[in-house]
């Protein structure tokens, strides 16, 4: 390979783009041949860091190295996430270097050995998380430390702020602007299109940036989506908005709080979510989505994300003490989180939910319907559409008089047109081997369930309910049903029932 520039300041051979179809979860990997020029220089090294540089744009990858076959020695083969964020094209030629280190390492061994951060440092930490300078061992390092030694709230605040400033955000133009927030942990808990369609069917602006799965069955977005596209830019999320005042949209498509998605799937592989880093990844996308007032549900429950009525409302104080400091009026309402909402778990399944309780069905189940009216009854008084204590009043009657419905078809028109939920391909009805009272239903092992079946990457995957705690139940009583594309999932799942059942039933 020959070498341009001159003897002191040589440059790189350039390598070819291809793309492998690798799926990586988020981390960009690149893969070379261990005989090519780049592992040579990096003898192999396990977690060599390098720079890729095309058409003007990089990303720092992780360095793998593969054997002669795959690759030939002048090619580069790109993860899914590293091709995505170089923009790459197949085949374009690219240079590779040595990744730069990373300044702000410093200050994450400093949290690890029990100093504390201020905004410049965090704003230090997320420049380099936002470059892709930090690998994944040194996010898990960062994390871990917040975790371990958890952030004051002036630290709360500071990380909030940064992971604010480096993403976008919105402006809407009005004086108010409502949003709602679960901090999740339980399953079928899809409240927001119901409260959406509620608040937005009585004049207030809520423009609704919701998530897709991280660790639960669905997202508030995958959900929606078998409903409505929801991967809309800003200008059509606006067009949208000032046509019927409020969206329920996926947030990834106008990078609110970006640095976000790669400390949750850090987080999901350490299975922790420290108090300190919740508080900023919930407050950050509410003040980068333009937010004034926010209502946040907590759950609070034996197998929920939040155990305690103690810990919930310290929670609680937290949320409103740092959202304060930003501007956001926080109100947080404590619910039960003993057990799922409503009956769905999964895209299809829980869509199917929201839309009986917006259509008034029969079967519309109560426990989602009440739980969205408690909700929305805090955003229509603080939002000054409803007077103090009769916001609950106003949100039933526009649930039950069809207004709630109309704003949601609206909602859906705009943002591209409402469609049916998808159904599943194979279904299979799990009974009860005794009779008895269901005792108690694990929310983590049902979402497990839910997630083997194949959601939420088949929207139409997951299951359906049929009983709640408290119920009694018959030997062969149907408990749930299993829906999934093949009968293979279906397999795989019961074969984890078998083992981890989440519904108890005492005699």
């Amino acid at each position: 390979m020959t070498l341009s520039g001159d003897a002191d300041h040589p440059v790189p051979a350039p390598m070819r783009l291809v793309r492998i179809g690798l799926h990586s979860q988020g981390e960009p990997l690149a893969l070379m041949r261990t005989d090519c020029h780049v592992c040579r220089s990096e003898g192999l090294h396990a977690r060599a860091r390098v720079e890729i540089a095309s058409a003007g744009r990089r990303v720092t990858a992780r360095l793998l190295q593969v054997e002669a076959g795959l690759l030939n020695p002048h090619e580069i083969g790109l993860s899914e996430d590293a091709w995505a964020r170089l923009g790459a094209t197949e085949g374009a030629e690219a240079t590779v270097r040595p990744a730069p280190v990373a300044d702000s390492m410093s200050l994450v061994r400093r949290k690890l050995y029990g100093g504390r951060l201020d905004q410049p440092d965090f704003a230090a930490i997320l420049d380099d998380v936002q470059a892709g300078l930090l690998s994944d061992v040194e996010l898990a390092a960062f994390l871990s430390a917040g975790a371990a030694l958890p952030l004051d709230d002036d630290e709360a605040t500071a990380l909030t702020r940064a992971m604010v400033a480096v993403g976008d955000r919105l402006s809407w133009g009005a004086p108010r602007v409502m949003d709602k927030h679960c901090v999740g942990g339980l399953p079928g808990n899809r409240t927001t299109p119901i409260v959406v369609a509620i608040v937005a069917a009585c004049g207030l602006v809520i423009p609704k940036t919701s998530s897709r799965a991280i660790t639960s069955p669905a997202g508030t977005a995958d959900t929606m989506e078998t409903l409505a596209p929801v991967d809309l830019d800003l200008p059509a999320i606006r067009r949208v908005v000032e046509a019927e005042g409020g969206c329920v949209v996926w947030g990834g498509a106008v990078r609110l709080s970006p640095a976000d998605d790669a400390f949750v799937r850090i987080e999901r592989e350490l299975d922790i979510d420290a108090e300190g880093q919740l508080i900023a990844s919930v407050l950050s996308k509410k003040v980068a989505a333009g937010s004034t007032h926010v209502v946040i549900d907590i759950p609070v429950g034996p197998t929920a994300k939040v155990r305690t009525p103690e810990a919930a409302r310290s929670l609680a104080a937290r949320l409103s003490l740092v959202g304060g400091r930003l501007g956001l009026n926080v109100a947080c309402l404590l619910t039960d989180g003993s057990q799922p909402v409503g009956r769905g778990i999964g895209p299809a399944p829980e869509a199917r939910d929201v839309l009986a309780v917006l259509q008034g069905g029969p079967n519309a189940p109560q426990d989602l319907a009440l739980r969205a009216i408690a909700l929305a009854a805090v955003l229509l008084e603080t939002g000054g559409a409803a007077k103090p204590g009769s916001g609950a009043v106003l949100a039933r009657a526009v649930l039950a008089d069809g207004r709630a419905w109309a704003k949601f078809a609206a909602i859906c028109e705009a943002q591209g047109g409402l469609r049916e939920p998808p159904e599943a391909a194979q279904t299979i009805e799990v009974t009860a081997y005794a009779a008895g009272t269901v005792a108690a239903i694990d929310n983590r092992r049902l979402a497990r369930l839910a997630k083997l079946a194949g959601a939420p990457a088949n929207p139409a995957a997951g299951l359906t309910l049929a009983v709640s705690v408290g119920d009694a139940v018959t030997a062969g009583q149907p408990l749930f049903r299993l829906h999934a594309a093949s009968a293979g999932e279906i397999a795989y799942a019961i074969d984890y029932w078998t083992g981890a059942p989440a519904i108890t039933v005492g005699g």
